[in-house]
Parts: structure tokens; C-alpha cells; sequence
């Protein structure tokens, strides 16, 4: 591929991180943007230079100079405009969750692959130079026995659900909660360097009428125990712990990975590999270069992790209680 040229589908805050990145990266671009309403698309397209806008959807899968769509909608409505891009040629960028199911999943799978397209699910994790690191540092550490994280995050749309009001990210008819939002940082982690546990469940606490506010989120592997705290009605100290019989490794935030600190008996040493403190950075660089490459074997490789992370979540959390549309 020579260029990728983006059309971006959602208006919210995290597409501008997106954006900004962009607008900064090589090989990469962005083309056309689609709001439901003009003034929207206007907007953001006049922000970051797009030449295009659309209010239509299917006009801009039409526009042959748009060849990946960046999408950042709600999450129930990912599996629908991610069919329909790649069903029209289009190479697929999604922000986490790419769906909620793991049937919805592997179609989407099949569809790219049949068709030779790219599909990638917008969570930074996997693409962060420090991931990489702590994924090298692990046998440091000896065999692992705890895996212990936390992320917590008040949301100012607690404080608004607090006031009877029934925001997005909180709502089960658009796929809302903590553990699709915040928590969901914590057991990506754990799968992409752990692979798929023997077991999973989540404890959530659940507002009334709404989604889950927070949550730990347990997953047995043979000789491990994993516990992951996620929060959105809370603040704490986030980190990413794992413990071994020779030592330990603490990450600083699950979700940007700061810093890797490795603990052994003789040794104890703070890494830091990504000196831009922007994940947006690392992962629309690590995007671009694989798709400019015409890597397709590492994007099936992050895909394979993607589509385990959305079954282990998508069990727990229908044993949970936490329903959402076309779960029945």
C-alpha cells in the first residue's frame, strides 16, 4: 500500500488524539470525514484538513480515495460499520471494543481476510514499545504465581448518572460499562501476554437500570491467578503487577504502559522506551507501517488476540447479568 487515506466515521475526543497523531505520521492521512450532521463533519474536517465531508454513510464507502475507515462510534453500533466498510473494499481501523461478540468477531474476520483487508481494533497496548519490553522481561521474573492490576478512573458521566441521566458509556443499549471501557485495558493485557485463561468471571457492581460502574474481573491460568480492577465511579493507583517466583515486573498504568520496573534478587531496573508520553502516537505509527508494509501475517497475529480478548470478556460478562442488545 502506498498511502493510507482515512475516513473517519465518530466525533468524540478520542478521535482528535487519533487525529492529532495523524496529521504528524508518515504515509498516512486523513481524507474524508462522515457526521450524521454537516456542521459536525464540517468541523473536524476543517480542523485537520480533510478535503472531504460526508453525511451519508455509503457515499463516502463509495469515494475510491478513501481506502480505510477509522471508526469511533458507540460500541453497539462497531460490528454494523465495520460490515459495511470492509463489504465495500475498505481496509478497517475500530476503536476497542471492535464488537461485543465473538461471532461478530470472527465474521468480520473472514470478511477481511477473504478480501484481502486489513482489520485492526484501535486499544494501544499491543502496539507500545514498552509492551513489547515487558513481554521480553517476563522470564526474568521465574515462574509467574499473581497477576494483580488496577484501573481506575472517576468519569465526570458518573457524576451525571449520579443526576438520573442514562450517558452512553454507562448504558447497556449501546454496549456501555466499565469493563467495555476501563477494565477492558486490564484483560487485553493479560491475554495478549498470557494467552486465553482456563477460566474467567466478573464481579461487577451494577447501577441500577444501567451497566457496570466498576468491577474486578478474576481469570485463572494453570499456575497463575489474575485480578483486574477496573473503575469509572472511583480514582486510585493504577498499575499492572506481575509476581514470580524469582521476582516481580510493575507496570505504571495499564492503558499507557509508562514505565516497566523489573525486580529480581539482584537486580531491580526501571524501563522506559517510549520517550513521546502520547499512546496515540505509538499505535497510529505501528498501524500505518504495518498497512504500508503489506504486513498482513502481524495484523492476523493482533487480530488472533483480539477476537480471544472479546470471548473471554463476552462469557463473563453474560454470566454477570450485564446484557446488551442481540445478546438473547
Amino acid at each position: 500500500m502506498e498511502e493510507v487515506r482515512l475516513g473517519t466515521i465518530g466525533s468524540g475526543v478520542i478521535v482528535h488524539s487519533v487525529l492529532d497523531n495523524v496529521r504528524n505520521a508518515d504515509g498516512i492521512s486523513l481524507e474524508a470525514v462522515y457526521s450524521r450532521t454537516e456542521e459536525k463533519a464540517k468541523a473536524l474536517a476543517e480542523t485537520y484538513g480533510a478535503e472531504k465531508i460526508y453525511t451519508d454513510i455509503n457515499a463516502m464507502l463509495s469515494d475510491e480515495r478513501v481506502n480505510t475507515i477509522y471508526i469511533a462510534t458507540p460500541n453497539l453500533l462497531h460490528y454494523e460499520q465495520a460490515k459495511l466498510a470492509l463489504m465495500a473494499g475498505k481496509n478497517v481501523i475500530c476503536e476497542k471494543p471492535i464488537v461485543t461478540r465473538s461471532i461478530h468477531a470472527e465474521e468480520l474476520r473472514d470478511i477481511a481476510r477473504s478480501k484481502g483487508l486489513f482489520l485492526f481494533e484501535a486499544a494501544p497496548t499491543m502496539f507500545l514499545p514498552n509492551f513489547k519490553l515487558l513481554r521480553e522481561k517476563l522470564s526474568l521474573i521465574g515462574r509467574i504465581r499473581l497477576v494483580m492490576s488496577n484501573y481506575s478512573q472517576y468519569s465526570s458521566r458518573y457524576d451525571a448518572v449520579l443526576r438520573g441521566e442514562r450517558p452512553n458509556i454507562f448504558n447497556p443499549e449501546f454496549a456501555g460499562g466499565c469493563l467495555m471501557d476501563i477494565n477492558f485495558y486490564n484483560v487485553l493485557l493479560n491475554t495478549a501476554l498470557f494467552g486465553k485463561p482456563e477460566s474467567a468471571k466478573y464481579y461487577p457492581n451494577i447501577y441500577p437500570g444501567l451497566a457496570d460502574t466498576s468491577g474486578v474481573f478474576v481469570m485463572k491460568y494453570d499456575s497463575f491467578v489474575s485480578t483486574n480492577a477496573g473503575a469509572k465511579d472511583t480514582w486510585g493507583i493504577n498499575h499492572f503487577t506481575i509476581e514470580g517466583e524469582k521476582g516481580f515486573i510493575h507496570v505504571d498504568e495499564p492503558n499507557g504502559l509508562k514505565s516497566v520496573r523489573v525486580v529480581t534478587k539482584t537486580s531491580d531496573e526501571t524501563f522506559n522506551f517510549q520517550p513521546i508520553n502520547d499512546r496515540w502516537h505509538y499505535e497510529v505509527e505501528e498501524i500505518a507501517r504495518i498497512m504500508l508494509a503489506d504486513d498482513h501475517e502481524a495484523s492476523r497475529k493482533l487480530l488472533d488476540k483480539v477476537l480471544a480478548n472479546i470471548s473471554i470478556i463476552e462469557t463473563a460478562r453474560i454470566e454477570a447479568g450485564i446484557i446488551f442488545p442481540g445478546d438473547e
